[in-house]
């Protein structure tokens, strides 16, 4: 049945009256709530500011820190509480040079408190250093005391509770509890590291966590910020990177003045002319969030020994006599012995990235080699080899090299060619050596030799006949007579300079004619005809030994100039045939 619309009405009004009336239901809780907050707050009193210290030194991961306040020993421990700390411990001479420091330049405090207290119902025990007393922290360590000394005679038993204050003399002196004293040492220990100063050239001023405001701090703790007030910076000291070192940073992303710790940029700080700082990373690495760290692909794989970049990625590698593990990270040793047999002569050690070699008992290791004890080349000072030769130990030399004539332990680069290559230092670019009397000559593919001086283009031989051999020359005299300013006419022993030799050759006897005999004279005749026929064989015998010796000396020369020379052969070679010729003559 359909409502009249008078009913409607009347329902309608009914639910307007409703709402109104729980609105104000709601408003007037609100005011109800308000005012009693009002009413707590000015029933509450203001908190106090907390204490502001008048001055603070901080010595590696402790600050110390003196209050102007009179207070009672357990009031002055609560202001130490409140800004995270505790009453100071004096346990070396380095925390009363802190005290001396802060205290002194006050000359309206007499004494300040200091965290040492002898417990209730204990007495004084003389025998011990601190006499009994404990420190703020519950112990009794400590490396150093100043007791005043009117307070180790004082008669009778004291017992606690007794409480300790410093005085101008620096000196510890004993007083209750419950009483006065006009200053206040606090200590802030923190073991998690601090801050280090920032440059002196800068104007700086540091506000530490428990309220100290300093210019100048050799530590900071951290939560304190320092303001360099001529660039503009404000910097806080935080934990920074993952080893949780404190530095000197900002919570705000970005670079700051590069004249202040290279703006924080962790690489490098570029200052533009119309922008702000800003930080720029090595190629390959990537700026994180804070705008002054560097990532790279490497930094979180974690490689033992070397990472390469590539890409977004990286590639472990390790040092050389290492091979990449399993994990593709770690670095494995590698058994060079195993890995590659025969590298020593008689026993292989491995070792961590590399190896040695060791010999059998009663071997010695000598130049990479395994030599029997007391060898016969132990005597001997080698400058390359030591070998057996004919049963005796001799020193001979490496391939190129023969033995030094002076001194047969040395060895002397030869050469038995018109070139030879040079010995050159590979870690010197012209650092390259030539035996004697042969000169360096650089090709023009780049190629270096050492190639032979033609003394007889010198003239060294004069008139004479010259012939040039590798490394020295000949001179060859026609007769054997002395004639003109020649090399003939040297002596025996030649001067060092000169290396040629000199070769003389037989004069050639003619014969003399005879007249034909007269007649009738057969005697005459007959002895005439022997002496001719005697001259005559004489004459052939002396030119048969003068084609020999040339013939010998001309096989000489050309052995000399093809002689290979190898290590431990004699360098000259004569032919038999020529040998036994001149042994017969």
């Amino acid at each position: 049945m359909p409502r009249p619309p008078e009913r409607e009405a009347t329902t309608g009004h009914l639910s307007l009256t409703r709402r109104a009336l729980a609105v104000t239901a709601a408003n007037m809780w609100f005011l109800l709530v308000a005012m009693g907050s009002l009413t707590a707050s000015l029933a509450s009193p203001t908190p106090s500011p907390a204490p502001v210290p008048l001055g603070a030194q901080c010595l590696g991961s402790a600050c110390f820190a003196l209050f102007g306040m009179s207070r009672s020993f357990a009031e002055a421990g609560d202001v130490c509480e409140a800004g995270g700390g505790h009453l100071m411990t004096v346990r070396s001479t380095v925390a009363s040079e802190a005290i001396a420091l802060l205290l002194l330049p006050r000359d309206h405090f007499d004494s300040a408190w200091l965290g040492l207290r002898l417990p209730e119902n204990r007495c004084v025990e003389p025998a011990k250093r601190l006499r009994g007393f404990q420190w703020a922290t519950g112990d009794e360590r400590t490396d150093f005391v100043a007791w005043e000394s009117n307070g180790s005679v004082a008669k009778g038993p004291r017992c606690g509770p007794t409480c300790v204050a410093v005085t101008r003399q620096l000196k510890w002196q004993e007083r209750a509890c419950d009483a006065s004293a006009e200053a206040i040492f606090c200590e802030y220990s923190y073991p998690n590291g601090t801050c280090g100063p920032l440059p002196s050239t800068f104007a700086v001023s540091y506000l530490t966590p428990f309220g100290a405001r300093e210019s100048d701090l050799v530590a900071s703790p951290p939560g304190t910020t320092v303001a360099v007030q001529s660039l503009g910076v404000v910097l806080e000291c935080r934990a920074q990177g993952s080893n949780g070192s404190f530095e000197w940073g900002s919570a705000a992303p970005g670079a700051w003045d590069c004249q202040l710790q290279n703006g924080g940029c962790q690489d490098q700080c570029h200052l533009d002319e119309q922008g702000p700082p800003r930080c720029a990373c090595p190629e390959g690495e990537t700026l994180l969030e804070d705008q002054r760290s560097c990532w790279s692909p490497c930094a979180s794989l974690g490689c033992q020994h070397h990472c390469e970049p590539q890409g977004d990625s990286g590639v472990c590698m390790c040092f050389e006599g290492y091979m990449l593990g399993s994990d593709g990270k770690s670095c494995v040793d590698i058994d060079d012995c195993q890995a590659t047999p025969g590298l020593c002569e008689q026993v292989c050690v491995n070792t961590e990235g590399s190896f040695h070699c060791d010999c059998w008992q009663g071997y010695v290791l000598t130049n990479d080699k395994c030599l029997r004890e007391n060898w016969g080349c132990f005597d001997l000072t080698c400058e390359h080899e030591c070998n057996l030769v004919g049963g005796e130990y001799k020193c001979t030399c490496s391939e190129g090299y023969s033995p030094d004539p002076k001194n047969p332990n040395k060895c002397l680069q030869v050469c038995n060619q018109t070139e030879c290559a040079a010995q050159c230092d590979p870690h010197g670019v012209n650092d390259c050596l030539c035996p004697e009397h042969f000169i360096l000559d650089v090709k023009a593919d780049g190629q270096k030799l050492c190639t032979d001086i033609n003394e007889c283009e010198s003239g060294y031989c004069g008139s004479l006949k010259c012939i040039n051999t590798p490394g020295s020359y000949k001179c060859i005299c026609p007769d054997g007579r002395i004639q003109g300013d020649n090399f003939c006419e040297q002596p025996t022993e030649e001067p060092d300079e000169f290396s040629g030799e000199t070769e003389t050759y037989p004069k050639l006897s003619v014969p003399p004619s005879f007249a034909p005999p007269k007649a009738g004279s057969s005697r005459g005749t007959l002895v005439a005809i022997i002496v001719s026929v005697t001259l005559t064989i004489v004459m052939l015998v002396v030119i048969i030994c003068y084609l020999l010796k040339k013939h010998c000396a001309a096989q000489s020369i050309s052995d000399y100039k093809s002689q290979q020379s190898e290590s431990g052969v004699a360098l000259q070679h004569v032919s038999p045939s020529c040998d036994s010729s001149r042994q017969k003559m």
